[in-house]
Order: C-alpha cells, then structure tokens, then sequence
C-alpha cells in the first residue's frame, strides 16, 4: 500500500501537531502488521495520500488524481486559532475559510477528539467523512524512570515535590493560573516546559512575556525542550499538572501517563470523553491547590492517582493503536480499490 505523508508540522518547534505527527511515522515504520511504501513530502502517484498540515502547496495536490485517498488530519478549528495567535482580523476571515476549505477537500478526516465532529459538521463537513483516532506514545520513547539529571540542572532539590506543566506559553494553556498557585505554595518547585513556538504572533504575547521573564523564585521556565529530552522532565517531577482551558488532545498528558506520572487537570468537558477517570481535576485555582497539597501528603491518593495515569497509559499505547491505523488505512484503501473496478 502506498501512503504519502505531507506534513510541515514538524518546523515549529514545541508544538503538539509535530509530535503526533512523528509518533504515526514511527508506528508505520517500526510495526509488522502492514505493510506499506511510505514516502513523505514527495508528490508521486500514490493509494493514500496523508495531509497532517494544511500548507498551500498541499492544498493544490488535491486537485491532482494521483493523489489516492485524501486523508486530512483536524489538529485545530478556528475557535482553537483564536486563542492561541493574534491575526488581523481580514487575515483572519481568509485563513479561517481557506481552513474549512483545505477539509472539504479530503476524502475522510481524521479528528484526535470526538467532541469536534459535531463542530466540523456545524462548518459543512459530512459527518460520515469525519473518523476518530485518538494520539497514542510510544514507551520507547515515554517510560517511567528513576534516571533523571533536571532537578541538578534547575537547582532544585532530590527531596522536593515538583510539579510539572508542559506545552506553549498561551493564554488558553492557563499559564497565568499555573504561576498564581506556584506563587501560593513557595515550598513546591514547579516547572513549565515550552515557549512561544510562534513568537510575537501568540495571543497575549506581551503579556505573558513578562510573566516568564520574572516568574516567582520557586518556577522553572527551561523554555522550549527538545521532544527527545522531554522524558528526562516527566520523570523529574512528582506531578503534571495542567489548568488549560482549551485543548484537542494533548500529547503532554500522554506522555505524563506514560511515565506513570498522576494527572492534576481542569474539568474540561472536552475530556470526559476522552480521558474518562484517568486523572484527578479541579475548577479554580483553590481547587487545584487542594489537590496539590493533598496529592504531596496523602501517599495512598498519590497512588491511586498514579494508578488511573497507568490505566490511561494503556489505552492510548502504541500497541493497542497500531491495529486502529492498520485498519483504518486497509478500509480507505479498500474502498478506492472496490471503486475502481466498478
């Protein structure tokens, strides 16, 4: 089966969209169950054709035959750009439509969270078209380990209780409210690893800019890490911890659940139907600071929370996905295959 792979996503750094992107590359290459002739960024004949960015110049290949089955990735809808870029608001209108456009183009879409089906298809898009596939890590590359050199690095103490946060500094990724309750508990290091992937471009940049340059004593801002160091972060830290209030499918809290570290998030409705009980939440700054404090004393609650990360981590592993994209990629095929000799 031959399945072009087009995809920019992974010229931004600290990006999410990059690393699922190179988690799916890695399970067609590395798995036995399926065979296929992978090319990536090469515009040849092919049966499938995999667009994971919505670049112009992949926009023009759909109008071409020998593109196979176009098979579009959703990583983000206009409400998610809004909060995470500042454009002018006629830029704005235009890259939105040529957004729902690039998607109308594709045979099937490939959403990471079921809760924006219904929001694709409030835009136009055919719901028979639209497949849910959740991200998934691997544990070669994410896995629990008592070998870590980042409390030496960062100054803090083998003893400490370190919290975790990871993605890019956005307003959307509760940033702010991360910094307030590091501000409320000085004792307890905490640690924010990402940075301004877009630069001035961010929504809020300014402001948040001078929250990272004079954070409190006891917050860490290592800036963007390279993905391939990101495991070395995990395993430093007690807990992650994430007050976002906008997401698709965070390839952080994968990770993190990965490395059997117990998940502190906000009760994003966007969730529940996701990450089911694998975490423990909160609603407000207080309520997070609760959780911390009872997370850091009570071993048995760590415990059980370091349980349902465990549990999670199972469930979206590269194990139980590779069968999900074998058959999803064998069934498009298929129906070009049976189409054609109609």
């Amino acid at each position: 089966m031959k399945v072009t792979m087009l995809s920019s996503a992974e010229k931004v750094k600290g990006q999410g969209v990059a690393s699922a992107y190179r988690e799916l590359i890695n399970l067609l290459q590395s798995q036995t169950e399926q065979s296929y002739d992978l090319a990536i960024n090469r515009f040849r004949r092919s049966d499938i054709t995999h667009y994971h960015t919505i670049d112009f110049r992949f926009f023009l290949t759909t109008f071409f035959k020998r593109t196979g089955v176009k098979v579009g990735y959703v990583h983000f809808l206009p409400e998610t750009v809004d909060e995470s870029l500042s454009l002018p608001k006629p830029i704005r209108a235009l890259f939105y439509h040529y957004m729902v456009s690039f998607y109308k183009r594709m045979d099937d879409l490939i959403v990471v969270n079921p809760s924006f089906i219904p929001k694709l298809v409030a835009l136009g898009l055919d719901q028979n078209k639209i497949h849910y596939i959740p991200n998934f890590v691997s544990r070669s590359s994410f896995s629990a380990s008592k070998k870590s050199t980042v409390r030496t690095e960062l100054g803090i103490p083998e003893d400490a209780f370190v919290v975790l946060g990871a993605g890019q500094i956005q307003h959307r990724k509760g940033v702010k409210d991360f910094l307030d309750v590091a501000s409320q508990r000085p004792d307890i290091h905490f640690i924010w690893a990402g940075g301004f992937s877009f630069g001035k471009l961010t929504a809020g940049y300014h402001e948040l800019k001078a929250y990272v340059d004079q954070p409190p004593t006891n917050v860490h801002f290592p800036g963007i890490v390279p993905r391939e160091n990101m495991q070395a972060y995990y395993n430093a830290c007690n807990l992650f911890f994430s007050p976002s209030y906008n997401e698709l499918f965070p390839m952080t809290i994968l990770e993190a659940m990965s490395c059997e570290k117990p998940l502190l998030l906000r009760g994003l409705a966007l969730y529940e139907d996701i990450l089911f009980d694998y975490y423990v939440t909160g609603d407000s700054n207080k309520s997070f600071i609760e959780q911390i404090d009872r997370l850091r004393e009570d071993n048995h609650y760590y415990q059980h929370a370091r349980n349902l990360s465990k549990k999670g981590a199972y469930v979206y592993s590269e194990e139980r996905l590779t069968t999900v994209w074998n058959q999803f990629y064998r069934d498009v095929h298929g129906v070009v295959a049976s189409s054609s000799h109609a």
